[in-house]
């Protein structure tokens, strides 16, 4: 899968080590380098779909501001659109990058129960959890972090790599 990603600070991958403990429980941890947060996922199969899904992306980016997210609290999809639930994550608040998925969106068409109006960005912790797993996470307090989003990233699940990255003006 290809994604316009956005790149998280050390301070969000040193968050998600942190709850690395609370994750006992959970079928499926989501180790720390494969951490992401989707902007918006590339109708993409291969090398030569990327390159015309990215030339798109790109265009569709062209002029977009950076922007400023935070996250705060955790959450959990009890059925989440895809794959096994009930699935906790790390809540991304942030308006700018909402409009950047909106505009993404309009220009390059939605996911079925991912985008559009449903989607919600997050930072994916764990999968399939037990009640008492899941409430672990939730009480969990933090300290919030925020951040200035100055770059996307075209990201290569597969692969687990960025490919490219797209600048985002101040």
């Amino acid at each position: 899968m290809y994604s316009v990603g956005v790149p998280l600070p050390p301070a969000i991958r040193a968050l998600v080590r942190d709850f690395r403990p609370l994750l006992t429980g959970f079928e499926r941890v989501r180790e720390t380098r494969e951490t992401t947060l989707v902007a918006k996922r590339l109708d993409a199969d291969d090398r030569r779909e990327y390159l015309r899904a990215a030339r798109d992306a790109k265009a569709a980016l062209r002029g977009a501001p950076a922007f400023e997210a935070r996250v705060s609290e955790t959450g959990v999809f009890e059925e989440p659109a895809r794959g096994p639930g009930p699935l906790v994550y790390l809540a991304v608040e942030s308006p700018g990058l909402e409009r950047v998925h909106r505009r993404l969106v309009a220009e390059l068409g939605g996911v079925d129960g991912l985008e559009g109006d449903d989607y919600v960005p997050h930072v994916t912790l764990a999968r399939d959890g037990s009640s008492r797993a899941r409430e672990r996470v939730r009480s969990h307090d933090f300290d919030p972090v925020t951040w200035t989003v100055e770059e996307l990233e075209l990201y290569d699940a597969r692969h687990g790599e960025r490919i490219e990255t797209v600048s985002l003006p101040a």
